[in-house]
């Protein structure tokens, strides 16, 4: 079937986080995938100053454009939780007595990174958007409750390559491309 004019895109596959490096390169070799991923949100929004005079609105200038971008999926990756938060995640012992920790100090400062979520379209194949430069500036969140599945939320605002100045894109790929780690 060809790629169609437009893309129907339905659920939720798969959502990537990929850290950036301090030279504003991608860090694939620490990509991760935000497990049993349940929302991947986002808005374009842009914070404008009007010039009002002579009783009427003249002029109006924007700051330039952002994504506020929510993300929320089911239990916790310590390695997504510290793209999210910064800190460090290490492991020590062995099976059966193995240990995963993630620390953040009150020096760490939150990373950029980009997400990339990916839904099937009902009219083929599939469809991918995709925010750079994000940073979690919302609330990070998880809840421990009684008869309940821990949910990591996150959110944020996306600011675009600083090299290549793409701020979001969206994908609508003929064939299915699924996400892959490096």
């Amino acid at each position: 079937m060809p790629l169609a004019n437009h893309a129907l895109p339905f659920g939720l596959r798969q959502v990537k986080l990929t850290p950036y490096l301090p030279d504003g390169t991608l860090d694939a070799a620490n990509a991760v995938f935000l497990p049993a991923a349940r929302t991947f949100s986002f808005a374009e929004a842009e914070e404008f100053e009007e010039l009002q005079g002579d009783d009427r609105t003249v002029a109006s200038h924007g700051a330039g454009p952002t994504v506020d971008w929510e993300l929320e999926g089911g239990g916790i990756s310590l390695a997504a939780y510290r793209i999210f938060a910064g800190g460090t995640v290490t492991s020590t012992g062995s099976t059966p007595a193995a240990v995963r920790t993630h620390v953040k100090k009150t020096s760490d400062s939150r990373p950029y990174f980009q997400v990339e979520g990916r839904a099937i379209s009902d009219n083929g194949g599939d469809f991918h958007a995709v925010v750079h430069r994000c940073k979690a500036d919302g609330d990070l969140e998880g809840e421990l409750a009684n008869g309940s599945f821990f949910l990591t939320q996150a959110s944020g605002k996306g600011y675009g390559n600083e090299t290549t100045e793409v701020l979001y894109e969206f994908k609508h790929n003929e064939t299915p491309v699924p996400l892959v780690l490096s």
